[in-house]
């Protein structure tokens, strides 16, 4: 297989899984595992093309954006609070992570984690759902504090692979009492500065693999804005189901999709 063929493949696996409560390292992985590629030659490549489906949200949110930054120029409290808010979830995730890097990249080769997480994830959220009827939150920025940071420890729970940051997050925010639509939001903002800060990482401790040609600009660039574009869809269908229809559906597919897994790698 081309490895052009290769990046639109996985770029188009990343903009359906990013922001959906499924795992996109996890599906990530089990694409390598299913087509046969150099997973370690490719692992940077998978986490930078994440930057295509962070801009969708970037590009479908605009509008908060701009509103929140004018707000922060004319000390808007809730502008003040909307990027607290972002920024102490996200800090769990940065000390964290930095301080488990190795042992989180070791767990990235482990494709039956994946499957098992994914299941464990799916049945985790037909619980929560269940339990979690009154949600009294609504909007990023009337979150408290206390929980804000509850749901950034939460969301590191997703370095495992297969458990999905977004799925992670979500979770979190409606065990907490955030209303669905808001807890959505809150994980495509919260990916932001998270994704931001892995790829940086990746790119400064791959940066040979770049420039010995091992790993190409021009598939990252392919895999990327195959991302973007697939992102750009998913999301607004996204918000559109869990406006109506809740996270169960995610939750089956990921049960359903773990199991399928957990047999395919027991019999090779």
């Amino acid at each position: 297989m081309s490895e052009t063929l290769v990046a639109i493949l996985l770029g188009i696996v990343e903009g359906i899984t990013e922001f959906l409560p499924v795992s996109s390292t996890g599906h990530l992985i089990l694409a390598s595992e299913l087509m046969g590629y150099d997973s370690a030659t490719w692992g940077m490549f998978n986490v930078v093309i994440q930057l295509g489906a962070i801009l969708a949200v970037v590009v479908l949110y605009w509008r908060t954006f701009w509103a929140v930054a004018e707000g922060l120029i004319k000390l808007n409290p809730v502008s003040i609070r909307f990027v607290r808010n972002l920024l102490i979830a996200f800090i769990p995730a940065a000390v964290i992570g930095l301080a488990l890097h190795k042992h989180i990249e070791a767990l990235l080769g482990e494709p039956m984690v994946v499957a098992w997480a994914l299941v464990i994830g799916g049945i985790a959220i037909l619980v929560i759902e269940r339990l979690v009827k009154n949600a009294t939150i609504h909007g990023i920025a009337e979150i408290p504090l206390v929980r804000t940071i509850g749901i950034g420890f939460i969301q590191c729970i997703a370095m495992i692979p297969g458990v999905s940051r977004s799925g992670a997050t979500i979770m979190g925010a409606l065990s907490l009492g955030v209303e669905r639509r808001t807890a959505a939001e809150f994980s495509f903002f919260l990916a932001i500065p998270t994704m931001l800060g892995a790829t940086v990482l990746e790119l400064a401790k791959n940066h040979d693999a770049i420039a010995s040609g091992r790993v190409g600009w021009d598939e990252i660039g392919i895999g990327f804005v195959t991302a973007f574009i697939v992102a750009v869809f998913v999301i607004k269908w996204f918000v559109g189901i869990v406006s109506k229809h809740g996270f169960a559906p995610f939750a089956w597919y990921r049960i359903v999709a773990g199991l399928g897994a957990i047999i395919w790698l027991s019999m090779r």
